[in-house]
């Protein structure tokens, strides 16, 4: 048996701590890191400060807002004893004591947080029922955080109602969902709700570049610009994909850039939109499509073409409207948004935007998106080259020799002087019809032309502001049927030879033709009811009633 040496155990080095992606790293710890959400920070904290605190809070808002991380800081807000042990609720934290940690390292026993995505039945809630009636442990409060609250099933909510509505003085209810349209309304109407918002990309911009900052990367401003506008107000999808562009950044201590960012991102670059912009306006097909082809063979989604030349001809409409431009925005670009919408007309910037619109739409839904795309390019390509329709009919209704370019026809030669013909007198034009003086004149004509339907609409909806033939405006105040006023003007063109002019007001108007004559009735009632002859037969007969007999006006 040999002998054996014991050399010990080499020393070994020290295990770094397991990284943390950003977007848990810099998770809000106090509401001063809660960015976009001011006005809710108020309210929580006027509620804190006058003791008004509700006993159940539902938080919702879109992914990556903080509605969780909101739900957090208002259990460590209610829990806070402050670094001295001798604090109250507070809109401050402190962080430091015993709460505060336990409650950010997610094992205080009296913050209890359940995920209803899995804990959808009411076995679940009937426990949290049970639970909450017993005192807090340790903590001033017992705290249940729901997330995805709207993944709870109808017999879980109706069980958890009575408790939400009258929880012991010791409970605190606090849901988070993004569904909340999925919540029962007598879940809602026992709860405070908070409405977080969307976070704004500038905000998000500089949150990225103070995360940059902390982590000792450096980032372009149009990197974080770029990542900020993707993330679509949500602060975690934006740390997400920021820990994704440091990743993909050069170890060699190149940063993240804005092209780096575009090609992990399939964004297309700005200045290919902006030139694939130009080639379609200036009507060359073939050069666009080549364009096209060419972000498409680089990796560019096709879609996101569409998207980026959707969110250009946006820009141009705001920038042709006053807008200021985006100061975060390349000097190149609002250079070339300001010059498109000083030679672009508003009718031709809304075509663009429906017909790429619909181009996106089609592409997102299409068997062949490149193909698809591509159609869609050929159809700006087509309709930037024709006129526009409102200036095409204004040419077209202009006499000749007022329009711009008309011209006008040779005069024909003079006829050989002859001698004088005895010519019958032309005979008299046909008289024009006459226009109904008045706009129960013009109903009754209607009713005798078999207008039947238009004129039931009439009688029952219309209320006249003016009657001014060839011009009728009826009060907007009461609903009308859409068609009506088509309808009507195409009936007295017919009728009168003559086009009207029928529109809406927003005013009154005069009562209605049914409403008019039931105030005549009423009229005509009264009087009967009170002539002489009824009078004597109320007074022999205690019983007499007026009634309206069929066909007939009023009749005992």
């Amino acid at each position: 048996m040999s002998d054996s040496f014991d050399l010990g155990e080499p020393p070994q080095p020290a295990k770094p701590d397991a990284y943390r992606v950003l977007a848990r790293k810099y998770r809000p710890q106090t509401f001063a890191q809660l960015i976009g959400q001011d006005a809710m920070v108020q309210t929580l904290g006027n509620a804190i400060n006058r003791d008004r605190l509700a006993h159940a809070f539902l938080m919702t808002g879109v992914r990556g807002v903080g509605k969780t991380s909101t739900a957090r800081l208002i259990a460590k807000a209610l829990n806070c004893i402050g670094p001295d042990g001798q604090g109250g609720p507070t809109i401050d934290p402190c962080g430091v004591c015993e709460p505060c940690r336990a409650i950010a390292e997610g094992r205080h026993i009296d913050v209890i947080e359940m995920d209803a995505a899995s804990h959808t039945g009411v076995d679940d809630v009937r426990e949290i029922i049970e639970a909450s009636r017993y005192a807090a442990v340790s903590a001033r409060f017992k705290i249940y955080i729901v997330d995805e609250v709207h993944m709870l099933s109808k017999n879980a909510f109706n069980a958890l109602l009575k408790t939400l509505e009258e929880p012991p003085a010791h409970v605190k209810f606090l849901f988070a969902t993004t569904e909340v349209n999925k919540v029962p309304i007598t879940v809602l109407s026992r709860c405070q709700r908070f409405d977080l918002r969307r976070i704004s990309a500038e905000m998000l911009a500089a949150h990225f570049a103070h995360v940059c900052e902390a982590e000792g990367v450096t980032a372009e401003p149009e990197a974080l610009a770029l990542i900020a506008r993707a993330a679509e107000g949500s602060a975690r999808d934006g740390l997400s994909i920021l820990d994704q562009a440091i990743a993909h950044a050069d170890l060699d201590g190149g940063g993240v850039s804005a092209e780096a960012v575009r090609q992990m991102l399939g964004l297309s670059d700005r200045g290919a939109v902006r030139d694939l912009l130009g080639l379609m306006l200036r009507g060359e097909a073939a050069d666009a499509l080549a364009l096209l082809r060419r972000q498409y063979d680089y990796g560019v989604d096709p879609q996101s073409v569409l998207r980026a030349l959707l969110e250009t001809v946006h820009g141009i409409t705001l920038v042709k409207v006053g807008t200021p431009p985006d100061a975060a925005q390349p000097l190149e670009e609002r250079e070339a948004r300001g010059e498109w919408a000083a030679a672009l007309g508003f009718p031709m910037l809304h075509r663009l935007w429906q017909l790429l619109l619909k181009g996106h739409d089609e592409v997102a839904r299409a068997a062949l998106p490149i193909e698809a795309a591509e159609m869609a390019l050929l159809r700006v390509v087509h309709a930037s080259t024709l006129p526009d329709p409102g200036e095409l009919a204004r040419q077209l209704t202009q006499s000749p020799g007022q329009g711009a370019g008309a011209v006008s026809a040779p005069a024909p030669a003079p006829a050989p002087v002859a001698a004088p013909v005895a010519v019958a007198a032309p005979p008299p034009p046909p008289a024009a019809p006459q226009m109904p003086e008045s706009f129960e004149a013009l109903v009754e004509r209607l009713d005798a032309d078999g207008e039947l339907l238009l004129v039931a609409r009439l009688r029952q909806g219309a209320r006249l502001v003016r009657y001014q033939p060839p011009e009728i405006v009826f009060s907007g105040s009461r609903p009308m049927a859409a068609d009506t006023l088509t309808d009507l003007a195409a009936v007295l063109k017919t009728m009168t030879k003559s086009a009207w002019r029928i529109t809406l007001d927003d005013v009154p108007g005069q009562p209605t033709l049914n409403e008019a004559q039931q105030v005549r009735d009423e009229a005509i009632k009264a009087a009967t009811w009170d002539s002489p002859m009824v009078r004597a037969a109320r007074e022999a007969f205690p019983e007499t009633e007026l009634v309206e007999w069929p066909g007939k006006r009023s009749m005992m």
